[in-house]
């Protein structure tokens, strides 16, 4: 069952490994204008990694445990046309969800909160999603604080997650808008979601750990947010 939905995954396309080489981490960086489906596509990214053995803790600010759970139910049935999480052994074991208020949310307190899990023997993920962290009341330093955190820990893939707004047109010199325009060298991936008409793209901002090049746009399906065929 797992390799069939391997072989399924719409995401693949992008080229980005969660399996992870011996002492490298990739971070991503994925942007949209609030409501147009980061979690769809960070979900995308989890499930993947997890179809690849690796475990996952999927950091939600500002979201509750039942909504996050429904997204990966969700998307996986959407990607296997009906199949549920619980119906695929193993898969549950990788995944754990930790909510956090958005006025709680801090590196202090998720390093204390997965320092626990892992001491305990509860859980050691090596692929993380953050979904939700404001960049905007966080600056720089703190970002790369917590990059570089997550690294040491040596966990294979970090994707964060971050809101644009349409009238911020701030960019960084290549190109980079903001909220990311201050941090892209921090990552090693920054995809944006786009929507043109009715239309929705996933535009390769920065690409070093895709086979897509940067500058590259894909088309994503509105309705279920994976990739289009073709």
């Amino acid at each position: 069952m797992e390799n069939k939905m391997e072989e399924k995954h719409p995401l693949r396309a992008l080229g980005i490994d969660g399996s992870g080489a011996e002492n490298t981490s990739s971070k991503g960086l994925l942007m949209a204008r609030a409501g147009l489906g980061k979690t769809a596509i960070l979900v995308q990214f989890a499930l993947d990694c997890m179809l690849r053995g690796n475990s996952v803790l999927h950091v939600a600010i500002g979201e509750g445990v039942d909504k996050t759970r429904e997204w990966y139910n969700d998307m996986l049935a959407t990607i296997t046309e009906g199949e549920k999480l619980e119906d695929i052994p193993g898969i549950m074991q990788r995944r754990m969800i930790m909510t956090f208020k958005e006025s709680a949310f801090s590196k202090a307190l998720l390093e204390e909160r997965l320092n626990d899990l892992v001491e305990q023997d509860i859980f050691h993920p090596e692929c993380l999603i953050i979904d939700g962290y404001d960049f905007a009341e966080n600056d720089r330093d703190a970002v790369a604080e917590l990059c570089s955190y997550m690294t040491e820990r040596g966990l294979k893939m970090i994707w964060f997650s971050a809101v644009s707004h349409r009238d911020d047109e701030r960019k960084s010199e290549s190109g980079v808008p903001a909220p990311g325009h201050k941090v892209e060298d921090l990552f090693e991936n920054i995809l944006l979601i786009r929507p043109q008409g009715e239309e929705i793209s996933l535009d390769i901002l920065k690409s070093e750990s895709t086979v897509v090049d940067a500058g590259a746009s894909l088309k994503l399906d509105p309705s279920t947010m994976l990739l289009k065929k073709g």
